[in-house]
């Protein structure tokens, strides 16, 4: 069981994983207006990612005992200025979403809630992974700025990515 405060936490944190959804899909529309269709798919399989995450959420909350809160949420970003914009917008989320993360695990920490801590834990280790990918392909797209054949070639390699839940989690 959760107290209220930690709680308010983890729903805010569902809302939170369902927004980064929408973050993404938005941001796959703008690759799709850009007719960059891998960099979109990119964005598609991040989407389905988060939405995976926030269904964790929801069903930890269930598991312990809690109340299961849905709320809203505001419009995403939908115009950039380049691809490298859209990916340091995602980073910046991403980094929110790793304080996020890391502010529900001190109160559970500070409460002994060691099921909260070990859930949590995934969620720790996840969130290095994410801003790792997004730190990665703006590199990559600062290295290659403005050259068409490369930002084809990284179009290509990113229609490949696909969502493949963790084993036993699916």
């Amino acid at each position: 069981m959760m107290s209220e405060k930690l709680l308010k936490e983890f729903n805010d944190q569902l809302r939170y994983e369902f927004e980064s959804a929408n973050y993404y899909l938005a941001m796959a529309g703008y690759c799709k207006d850009q007719d960059l269709e891998g960099f979109a798919n990119f964005f598609l399989v991040q989407a389905e990612e988060e939405r995976f995450h926030a269904m964790k959420f929801f069903n930890f909350i269930d598991e312990t005992g809690g109340r299961i809160e849905i709320s809203g949420f505001g419009d995403p970003q939908n115009d950039f200025s380049s691809l490298e914009d859209v990916f340091t917008a995602a980073l910046k989320h991403e980094r929110f979403v790793t304080s996020r993360i890391n502010e529900m695990m001190d109160i559970a920490v500070q409460e002994k809630n060691y099921a909260c801590v070990s859930f949590l834990n995934w969620f720790i280790d996840e969130q290095v992974e994410e801003e790792a990918t997004m730190t990665g392909l703006i590199n990559k797209l600062k290295r290659i700025g403005e050259n068409n054949h490369a930002i084809y070639m990284l179009d290509n390699e990113l229609a490949q990515r696909t969502f493949t839940p963790p084993a036993g989690e699916a």
